[in-house]
C-alpha cells in the first residue's frame, strides 16, 4: 500500500516569514563603556550581532581584517592610527566593510575628511540609541547614513564650495550618461534604490546597476562620496 500526502503550508494554514538578515558589527573605540553601551544597544535590537571589539586604530583594523563585518563603528580619534588612516587602510584591505564613524562635538571637523576617506556614515555619541541602530541598518543595506546634526554641517559646507572644486566636480560627472546623472541626483538627496526606482519608473535592479556604474566612473567608493561630487558640483541635490 502506498500513502500520499498532499498536506501543504497553503493548505495547512500556515505561512513562511522570512527572519531578518543577521548583520554582523565591529566596535572600535577606545572607551570600554562606550564600547559596553554600544554593544549593548546593538544586541538589543533584534538582528545584529557584535562580533568583536577593538581599542584603539590599528586594532580596528585587525579586527576588520579577521571577522570582516558588515559594519564597523570607529571613533574618529583614538590611539594607535589617526582616524582617517583607519578610514583609509580598512576600505583599502576589507572593502566588504563599511565605516560609521563616532564622534564628539569636538571632532566635528573631520566630518568631511572621513567621509572623501571612504566612511559611509557619521554618528555624535551624544545621539538617540534608535539613530545607532538605523544607521547600521541603513549602511549595511548599501545606504549612506548622517546624523542629522552632521547633515546640517553637510549642507553649509557645500554651500559655498568654490569654482575651482566646481569646475572639477562638473568634470568628473561629465563622464555620466544623461541616466546615470539622474540617478546621482536623487542619491545625493539620500533616496535608498527602492525610491529612486519608483521615481524614474524603473526595476529597483536597473537602479542599483547605475549607482554601480556611476560610482566606477566617480572612483568613489560609496554612495556618500558620489554625493559630495554632486554637492560640489551644485547639482540640484
Amino acid at each position: 500500500m502506498t500513502l500520499t500526502t498532499s498536506t501543504s503550508w497553503a493548505s495547512a494554514g500556515l505561512q513562511l516569514v522570512d527572519k531578518p538578515r543577521t548583520i554582523t558589527v565591529g566596535i572600535a573605540d577606545d572607551e570600554v563603556l562606550i564600547r559596553t553601551g554600544v554593544r549593548g544597544v546593538l544586541e538589543r535590537s533584534g538582528n545584529v550581532a557584535v562580533v568583536g571589539e577593538a581599542g584603539d586604530g590599528g586594532g580596528a583594523l585587525e579586527l576588520a581584517r579577521r571577522q570582516r563585518p558588515q559594519v564597523l563603528l570607529m571613533d574618529a580619534s583614538m590611539p594607535g592610527m589617526e582616524g582617517l588612516t583607519a578610514v583609509r587602510m580598512v576600505r583599502r584591505h576589507v572593502p566588504g566593510t563599511q565605516v560609521i564613524m563616532l564622534c564628539t562635538p569636538q571632532t566635528e571637523e573631520m566630518l568631511f575628511p572621513a567621509l572623501r576617506a571612504g566612511a559611509a556614515g557619521f554618528l555624535f555619541k551624544n545621539g538617540e540609541p534608535d539613530a545607532l541602530v538605523k544607521a547600521v541598518r541603513a549602511v549595511a543595506a548599501g545606504e549612506a547614513m548622517l546624523s542629522p546634526s552632521a547633515t546640517r554641517a553637510l549642507i553649509d559646507h557645500f554651500t559655498g564650495a568654490d569654482s575651482e572644486r566646481r569646475d572639477a566636480a562638473r568634470s568628473r560627472i561629465g563622464l555620466l550618461t544623461r541616466r546615470e546623472q539622474e540617478v546621482l541626483v536623487y542619491l545625493a538627496q539620500g533616496m535608498a534604490n527602492a525610491r529612486i526606482a519608483r521615481l524614474m519608473y524603473l526595476s529597483e535592479g536597473a537602479i542599483k546597476a547605475h549607482v554601480s556604474r556611476l560610482l566606477t566612473k566617480l572612483r568613489c567608493d560609496n554612495r556618500v562620496q558620489a554625493a559630495l561630487i554632486a554637492r560640489d558640483a551644485a547639482l540640484p541635490c
